[in-house]
């Protein structure tokens, strides 16, 4: 039995199925471990309301591992005590403010998450503990991408600059199912995606935002997402998943050089960053590029001539990498990446989908 476990009746806990269902109801999750654990990962729209700090946690742990469970909870009553009323009160106004219960988890449904949930069931609050804890969500979130099913993917793709980003998010607010990777990774997904970016989340969290997105979803449905390699920055998307990018008819897509620089320029906002932003990526293309022209690019970033930078990295870099990733199934469409509409891209999308719903009837799928 889990340290803990037995401080609730069972009416007080629900299982991880259980839980979403709570979730998808819009009930109020609670993270009570530390503000690093929380860091690392936790469900997607959680509050973290510690019960403990981190170094209070290691303490209390130690205190576990090396004198016993009533020194441990004894010494943990002490510490959560003084800051007890102030935490009831966070979780008490969040509970008011949505309406609908709390459901309360620590890493594994353990002391903190039990500790919390009593006090506050005490208090009239309607709460759950997470029985599992994080620990049961993240095993769902791995059978998830092992086993589950999601929504059929249509990919846009082409080389740097021609606007796929900008164009998702166009057809995103017309209505269009659009599944973005790198506003979920934090990163571009290229040499120079970290800058101007939002720190990274973890892979356990990446992959939790991503069940997030495609949970809905089915094998009847679709999306529209981008080309992207399996690693995205620092995370890497799952197998499945990845697979699932390569076996319908891609959207190629192309643009003018001048257009490209452009969006780049502007995606990058490269005028409001500093230009030393751009030095650690630009010197990780020595290898590939060779010193004399990085120093070369070098002494255009010194100048900022952003334009004949983007269009060097573009000529030299850029295009010589991924022009291979050009997929045999595809379909060549020039778009404008400024305009508001794109007609003929969704005329391309809209054969490309009756073709692949048709050989999915076909084949009794």
């Amino acid at each position: 039995m889990k340290r803990g476990s037995s401080l609730l009746n069972q009416h007080l806990m629900v299982d991880i199925t259980q839980a979403i269902e709570h979730l998808d109801k819009g009930s109020v999750f609670v993270d009570v471990r530390s503000p690093h654990e929380f860091a690392q990962a936790t469900i997607p729209g959680a509050y973290n309301i510690p019960i403990l700090t981190e170094e209070q946690r290691i303490e209390v742990g130690t205190l576990h591992k090396q004198c016993s469970a009533n020194h441990a909870r004894k010494r943990g009553m002490e510490l959560i005590s003084p800051r007890l009323p102030a935490l009831i009160g966070r979780v008490t106004a969040l509970q008011q403010e949505f309406k609908r219960p709390v459901i309360v988890f620590c890493w594994r449904g353990g002391l903190r998450s039990a500790a919390m949930t009593a006090f506050l069931h005490l208090c009239g609050v309607p709460v759950f503990q997470l029985q599992g804890g994080h620990k049961a969500f993240r095993r769902h979130v791995l059978d998830y991408f092992e086993h589950g099913h999601w929504a059929r993917m249509f990919v846009l793709r082409g080389l740097t600059g021609v606007g796929k980003t900008r164009i998702l998010e166009q057809l995103r607010t017309q209505g269009w199912p659009v599944l973005n990777l790198e506003a979920l990774a934090n990163h571009r997904g290229s040499a120079f995606g970290a800058i101007g970016c939002p720190e990274q989340p973890g892979q356990k969290q990446f992959e939790a935002l991503l069940w997030n997105e495609l949970r809905h979803t089915s094998a009847d449905d679709y999306m529209l997402t981008e080309g992207e390699s399996r690693h995205i920055g620092r995370v890497m998307l799952p197998a499945r998943l990845y697979a699932a990018l390569q076996l319908e008819t891609t959207l190629w897509l192309e643009t003018d050089m001048d257009a490209r620089i452009r969006v780049i320029a502007e995606d990058y906002a490269v005028e409001d960053l500093p230009a030393q932003a751009f030095i650690p990526p630009l010197n990780a293309l020595i290898q590939r590029l060779g010193r004399e022209r990085v120093s070369q690019l070098h002494e255009l970033l010194a100048q900022r001539n952003w334009a004949a930078l983007i269009r060097e990295l573009m000529l030299q870099y850029y295009d010589p990498l991924y022009a291979h990733t050009k997929p045999q199934q595809r379909v060549e469409i020039t778009v404008d990446p400024f305009a508001s509409e794109h007609q003929e891209l969704l005329q391309a999308l809209g054969a490309i989908i009756e073709k692949a719903s048709q050989r999915s009837a076909d084949s009794g799928g």
